[in-house]
């Protein structure tokens, strides 16, 4: 008999974390054709994988991102460590990484990279975390695929950056994001930006929201990335950056959007785009779609000169981006739905001789690299039948008593319903063979 206790622990039901997902098959086989397009297209452009730690010292991103950002100020999933640095109970606050470009600078720094050779070029994949309102396309635990150039300041690899997410979005089947292209200027043309900016936000102060009211004295860009009605409104006649900018600035932006026309890139200027995160400097650009709602934004980045400085490195310039994983398989699945992932032959056995039969050989060509799938009980024929139809198996092979006495079985395409004799001595170098072709 059951008891009210066992019946209670029998029935209840442990559910994700909210804005915590799971990646189940049938749609992580376009995660790996993601990964396996990324992997490919940053190879031909030179970008080698880095692999950084989830958990880092929060100063690491307070840091670098900026203290008045909203990432910092309401985010990030930080800690104490209860062992502190080192072990000693002091008490180390430790953050679960919400971007990767901190991450990755700060192992380029601490591994002294630039003293063997400066110029440097990364990409990463993997998850990041923010505590953040889940909604489309964006989650609490959501990945990201990244590229970090580190060592040069010219405008040839802020295009080529931006060639290298152009042939990838394409590479994976998407031509439909388009290219929104700003600059942030520098230290020497910036705080005259600022002051213009500031002395305009100012008058109208009321009309924004109270994030941006309180925000604006430390940073007042903070208020053109403000998604408020009431701010989006308020700042619509806002100064222009680019009006703004130094004339090295000016020409190195004019040089990025030469480059891009020279190679076929499309984009359009949008000077509202300020980007949120604090590091950014000179490039910025959002790759946007309109099919995912007001979260338009697919992949983005920009230039960060000061960082790798800011980190306890040498004055060396860098760009990068990232792009949002969850984003991207969206935007694929709304194009066509991803073909689940079948076995290339089912085995059905009929009777304890064909299964003991069949499961080395499964076993032999699953190692030679074919995928295989067979029951483990025993069932009729029919039944095996229905579970290849039910996995979309290409081809089956139906093996009893008497195919093993006779040395042959029948192979029967699913696709194409034809069949032909197939020699079991032979089996494996035959499959192998229909699989090559």
């Amino acid at each position: 008999m059951v008891s009210w206790c066992d019946a209670e622990n029998f029935t209840m039901k442990i559910t994700s974390i909210k804005g915590f997902a799971d990646i189940l098959p049938g749609e992580v086989e376009s995660w790996q054709r993601v990964e396996a397009a990324a992997r490919r297209v940053f190879s031909a452009y030179n970008f080698a994988e880095i692999r950084i730690p989830i958990l880092e010292k929060t100063e690491l991103f307070s840091r670098s991102i900026g203290e008045s950002t909203d990432i910092v100020e309401k985010e990030m999933y930080t800690f104490e460590d209860r062992e502190g640095r080192g072990g000693e109970g002091d008490g180390t606050k430790l953050t679960l990484r919400p971007e990767g470009t901190a991450g990755v600078v700060r192992a380029y720094v601490e591994a002294e990279m630039y003293k063997v050779e400066p110029v440097r070029k990364f990409y990463y994949m993997g998850a990041m975390f923010r505590r953040e309102r889940p909604q489309k396309g964006r989650m609490r635990q959501f990945h990201q695929i990244g590229a970090e150039a580190l060592g040069r300041g010219d405008p040839l690899i802020d295009a080529e950056v931006l060639l290298l997410l152009h042939d990838f979005l394409r590479a994976v089947g998407l031509a439909e994001p388009s290219l929104q292209l700003n600059s942030l200027g520098c230290a020497q043309c910036r705080p005259s930006y600022r002051k213009k900016l500031l002395a305009f936000l100012r008058q109208r102060h009321s009309e924004l929201c109270g994030n941006c009211q309180r925000r604006i004295e430390r940073n007042p860009l903070r208020a053109l990335d403000c998604k408020e009605p009431g701010c989006v409104h308020a700042t619509q006649d806002a100064p222009s950056i680019l009006d703004s900018l130094c004339a090295v600035c000016r020409d190195h932006f004019a040089a990025v959007q030469r480059l891009l026309r020279e190679t076929g890139v499309e984009f359009t200027l949008n000077p509202r785009m300020v980007r949120g995160l604090d590091y950014y400097c000179r490039t910025t650009f959002e790759w946007t779609t309109a099919l995912l709602g007001s979260q338009s934004a697919v992949a983005a980045g920009g230039r960060y000169d000061g960082l790798v400085e800011q980190l306890g490195g040498p004055a060396i310039p860098g760009v990068g981006f990232a792009l949002g994983v969850e984003r991207l398989t969206m935007l694929l699945r709304l194009r066509e739905a991803a073909p689940a992932q079948a076995p290339a032959l089912f085995i059905v056995w009929l009777g304890d001789q064909a299964r003991d039969w069949a499961f080395p050989v499964v076993h032999r060509l699953r190692r030679a690299g074919l995928s295989v799938e067979m029951e483990g009980e025993s069932r009729s024929m029919k039944s095996q039948m229905r579970r290849a139809d039910k996995f979309n198996a290409a081809a089956v092979l139906i093996v009893g008593a008497d195919e093993l006495a006779k040395g042959s079985a029948i192979l029967r395409d699913m696709a194409s319903k034809q069949q032909r004799e197939i020699s079991l001595a032979n089996i494996e170098s035959e499959l192998m063979a229909r699989k090559a072709n």
